[in-house]
């Protein structure tokens, strides 16, 4: 087991249960979910120490691969993918990383702003429409192009509620959601250099999250908010 990446036995164990997503066979193989999930695990606590040069992390997560099915359509007791989270420190700090190891390649890593609040939308909204250009720069720098490609996430079809349909930056206020992910190829994932580059990519993130740090946690003249 190598903390740099992530081991083929790993990816094999969850494309195996891709296919055979039952609690008979997860039994059968429960030595081998338990061997991926600490190998996850080890890849978050090497990537937490990496990130931690970086910017200021005050926790590393792995998720649970059971699934609460009580209010789904689809009954499948287990994810087909392990995934981690790691936090950063102090409410000033907004945004979280997450990385996501899913065979076939779907694995991905991710930041961002998945179900903000109604007051935290509508504070970031409010700087959108007030300035528009500091969110833009970000994403129009060539090393967010190259990691994300662009910004993600739901959007409204039409305007906010209290914003009129031709303001110039409606493109960004119609969001729902803002997040940017990297997606990489099995290889990629179990190659050595792996966690190099899941370092790079949440270094490219930075300055998107700065930008939201700094507007959730101030008012719209800029004081801090306490």
């Amino acid at each position: 087991m190598s903390a740099t990446h992530i081991a083929s036995s790993t990816l094999q164990f969850l494309k195996e249960l891709q296919v055979n997503n039952n609690r008979e066979w997860f039994n059968k193989n429960k030595d081998r979910y338990i061997a991926a999930k600490d190998d996850v695990k080890a890849f978050g606590e090497a990537l937490q120490t990496a990130m931690e040069e970086h910017d200021e992390i005050e926790s590393m997560k792995v998720f649970r691969i059971y699934r609460d099915v009580r209010f789904s359509k689809n009954k499948a007791p287990y994810k087909n993918h392990l995934s981690g989270f790691l936090v950063r420190a102090t409410k000033w700090r907004r945004g979280g990383m997450y990385f996501h190891f899913e065979p076939g390649g779907n694995s991905m890593v991710g930041g961002g702003f998945w179900s903000p609040s109604s007051p935290d939308l509508a504070r970031i909204r409010q700087d959108i429409a007030a300035d528009d250009s500091y969110l833009r720069k970000i994403i129009k720098e060539p090393v967010f192009i190259s990691h994300f490609a662009t910004l993600d996430g739901t959007q409204l079809k039409t305007a906010p509620k209290g914003y009129p349909k031709d303001h110039k930056a409606i493109d960004l206020l119609r969001y729902k959601q803002f997040l940017i992910s990297e997606h990489f190829k099995d290889k990629e994932v179990t190659s050595k250099g792996y966690l190099d580059k899941v370092v790079a990519s949440f270094v490219a993130m930075r300055p998107f999250f700065d930008y939201m740090s700094d507007v959730l946690t101030t008012d719209a003249n800029g004081v801090p908010i306490e």
